[in-house]
């Protein structure tokens, strides 16, 4: 045996096995009562052990450093004698007393004893059986003490508990050696091959990573199956242990894996962009550091940029928000901080490409040439916010492009149709996924400069919904007084946008919230005279059209008849984009002919353009005759444009009911109702007799009852209307009106009097009749709108009765009574 090298099993989780070494084997029953049955001597020398627990038939190997220590295993291994092993209350002791040790220890035998270079011994044990120190007889020149023996309280044979107490231990033993990653697997052949159960018991209990106080009270328990029970109790919570160990082990390594394996890749493409000539992370921040010198922004701007740089500095690239703060930097950097480009001054110039691109709209013009002589004069005016309103296709957006030009400023146009979240115009905060700036910094970004024309078209149609509302936000960025640092969530600092010239379009003001139509400088821009739709399809439409279908003008010549003809017969609107598509049309009539070879007529004939556009389909509004009586022109305003419409009256033998028809809206039947008890009231006055009031059902109608009408500007219309078809008397000639009655026979002021005033003029009217104080909306109009037609102001609507009818009766006049 000495010569021999020997592997012992002692704790599983140090010792490893060699092929070369002969393995002590494991205590057998046989062995195991062999032990038993030996006698213990009186006399035993203690050796104390400071950090450990020998067990009966457990073999431990343990290093002797202290002089008692080694001489005692000296000593005992000369004369082949057993020692007595007790471990110590505290392990710091370097020369423990009989106060400082435990009473309970184990008889171990010597296998072998090995000398260590630095002079220390090792010496591997058995226990054998438990003792109890009576007394100590000496400590000198190491302890020794009498002892008597410990019996174990073994259970009965037949004891079903204590067996299944014994499986548990086992399977318990295997599942902590297959999770521990310091036990090799071949200990569970070691477990497998332990017959028994009192050894099983104290090998698992020595092996347990537990404190010498647990493991020494395991080892005064004097009842086996008490023993086997903590033991149980300890390798359960030893399990839950390494469980929740490897739990925590292996996410910690998947985090760690996924990092390295990122750096990694991450390296090797800094590497392969190195080789390619690309920038690495540290050289871009480098270049946007540089880049920030050459910014124009003042002092708080700066420093919230330097700020984001160092936390970009610091951020590890392969993190997500690396992406999120790189972004953020590069919009700081491509943003026009106060960098401004240079208006042109050149007030005639201005002049003339405003003249160049649009026909007519002067109050528009006039305006942005004012603003230029003001900027001329003084260069830091802060931009006008000025919003058109008016039908389409009369040139509100278009404009915005010739007022860029005629400055010398970029275009920016932003569609605010159906826009509903607020986040559209104030962004995103940049901590959430997908954040970007508002749709204005975006738009700034692209113009490059901060002074940009900036056409924010349909704000009329701005939307609200559970995302917020956008018109509210747009209040901000339409005051002059705080769009000086106007806020954007993603930006997160203001940005100047005093010098910005916004031009707003819109159809109908009423749509516009009243605190952001006060922020705003309203132009209204009236739809088109049949002469100005001429000039503008002769200057403008019909050049555009030949150039985007690749002819010249010697291959199509329309003249002013021809145009006039497309305006009359073909459209119906306040604008020219319906006159444009009808220009286009016959502009792919001579494409055609020119491409299959064909001859055709390059001046237009009337004749030509019906076979190209086909028969008219819209004949202009026709004055009526004044032949029946209660037949009223009125005029009236429509989203295209103005428009003459009739008011239509008859009388039926009935009790005096009044019936409204032709698809009106409330106000324009309430109006109907005011008309008929203002009559009743002063019948005396139009001299109507009051019994054909109550004898005679009356029937207002408005033609063309597919259309929806409504409004108060009918109301004298309707009241000369039944006048007229209760006295029978002539309506006169080539007359039409608009106003608003109250029962007191007021006329009050009605809008849209320019485009009612065209319509008026397309239907060949010579006379109107207006409320006098609509007369103010009469200067502002072009003298030529004016040409041909006699305008009469009122107040009363007996001034209006007595303007409207003659004395004369219609012809077959109805004979009522």
């Amino acid at each position: 045996m000495p010569n021999h090298k020997i592997l012992t099993i002692d704790n599983l989780s140090l010792q490893e096995f060699d092929s070369d070494a002969e393995l002590i084997p494991l205590l057998t029953p046989e062995d195991e009562e062999e032990m038993n049955n030996e006698e213990l001597p009186e006399l035993l020398s203690i050796l104390p052990l400071r950090n450990m627990v020998l067990f009966p038939g457990v073999v431990i190997p343990i290093t002797a450093g202290r002089d008692k220590s080694i001489k005692l295993i000296n000593d005992a291994n000369a004369a082949g004698k057993n020692i007595g092993v007790v471990a110590q209350k505290n392990e710091q002791d370097e020369d423990p007393t009989k106060e400082d040790i435990h009473k309970i220890g184990t008889v171990a035998k010597i296998l072998r004893v090995l000398k260590m270079p630095d002079g220390n011994v090792t010496v591997i044990l058995q226990g054998k059986k438990r003792f109890e120190i009576s007394e100590v007889v000496s400590e000198e020149p190491y302890m020794t003490a009498t002892v008597k023996e410990v019996p174990e309280i073994r259970p009965n044979s037949q004891d079903s508990e204590f067996a299944a107490i014994i499986e548990s231990l086992k399977e318990l033993a295997i599942k902590i050696i297959q999770e521990s990653p310091n036990i090799p697997s071949e200990a569970t052949f070691a477990i497998k091959n332990i017959e028994s159960k009192s050894f099983l018991i104290n090998f698992v209990s020595s092996n347990m990573n537990l404190s010498v106080k647990e493991k020494q009270g395991l080892l005064s328990v004097n009842a086996l199956k008490e023993r086997a029970l903590q033991t149980l109790r300890f390798m359960n919570v030893e399990l839950q242990k390494l469980e929740l160990k490897n739990d925590i082990q292996s996410k910690v390594r998947f985090d760690l894996d996924q990092q390295q394996r990122e750096y990694f890749l991450h390296q090797q493409m800094k590497t392969i962009q190195e080789e390619l000539g690309g920038v690495s992370q540290e050289e871009e921040i480098d270049e946007m550091s540089q880049k920030a010198k050459t910014k124009k922004w003042d002092e708080k701007t700066q420093k919230h940029f330097e700020k984001e740089l160092a936390k970009l500095r610091k951020m590890n690239p392969q993190a997500p928000d690396f992406g999120i703060q790189r972004n953020y930097l590069e919009l700081f950097l491509d943003l026009p901080w106060n960098e401004y480009s240079k208006d042109n001054f050149d007030l005639k110039r201005a002049q003339k490409i405003l003249d160049r691109d649009h026909f007519g709209l002067e109050k528009v013009k006039e305006r942005i040439i004012e603003h230029l002589a003001v900027l001329k004069l003084r260069n830091d005016m802060k931009s006008p916010i000025i919003c058109l309103y008016g039908p389409p296709g009369v040139g509100k957006t278009s404009l915005g492009k010739s007022v860029a030009e005629s400055l010398g400023r970029k275009y920016v146009r932003m569609s605010l149709g159906g826009l509903r979240d607020e986040a559209e115009i104030r962004g995103h905060r940049k901590t959430y996924i997908g954040a970007m700036p508002g749709r204005l910094i975006q738009n700034l970004k692209k113009a490059g400069t901060a002074n940009p024309v900036f056409v924010l078209d349909e704000i009329d149609k701005l939307s609200n919904s559970h995302q917020g509302d956008p018109s509210s936000a747009m209040l901000e960025v339409l005051d002059p007084e705080q769009n000086t640092e106007f806020y954007d969530n993603y930006l997160e600092v203001g940005f100047d946008l005093s010098k910005v010239l916004f031009i707003a379009t819109a159809n109908n003001l009423g749509e516009i919230p009243w605190a952001l139509r006060d922020r705003m400088e309203i132009i209204n821009v009236s739809g088109y005279t049949i002469e100005e739709k001429v000039e503008i399809a002769k200057r403008h439409l019909l050049p555009k059209q030949l150039k985007e279908h690749g002819l010249t003008k010697e291959h199509l010549k329309l003249g002013k008849t021809q145009i006039e003809k497309i305006v009359e017969g073909y459209t119906r609107e306040s604008g020219v984009r319906g006159l444009e598509k009808q220009i286009a049309k016959v502009v792919r009539f001579a494409a055609k002919s020119i491409a299959m070879e064909e001859a055709y007529e390059v001046a237009l004939t009337n004749e030509d353009i019906e076979k190209i556009l086909g028969p008219a389909r819209l004949e202009r509004d026709k004055y009526e005759t004044n032949d029946v009586a209660g037949v009223v022109t009125g005029l009236a305003w429509t989203s295209v444009g103005g428009d003459i419409l009739f008011i239509e009256s008859i009388l039926s033998k009935g009790k005096g009911g009044l019936t409204i028809t032709g698809n009106l809206g409330k106000v324009m039947k309430e109006s109907a109702t005011i008309a008929m008890e203002y009559i009743k009231a002063n019948a005396d006055d139009f001299e109507i007799n009051p019994e054909v009031l109550e004898k005679y059902n009356v029937h207002i109608h408005v033609p063309e009852g597919a259309t929806p009408k409504d409004g108060p500007s009918a109301g004298v219309t309707m009241l000369t209307s039944l006048v007229s078809v209760f006295t029978q008397r002539k309506v006169k000639n080539k007359l039409a009106m608009t106003g608003e009655i109250t029962l007191r026979g007021k006329v009050l002021p009605v809008g849209g009097i320019k485009e009612k005033i065209l319509a008026a003029k397309r239907a060949n009217i010579k006379e109107i009749i207006l409320c006098d104080e609509n007369e103010k909306d009469i200067l502002e109009i072009k003298e030529s709108y004016l040409k041909g037609l006699t305008f009469h102001y009122v107040s009363d609507m007996s001034e209006v009765i007595e303007l409207a009818l003659t004395k004369q009766k219609v012809k077959n006049a109805k004979k009522l009574v």
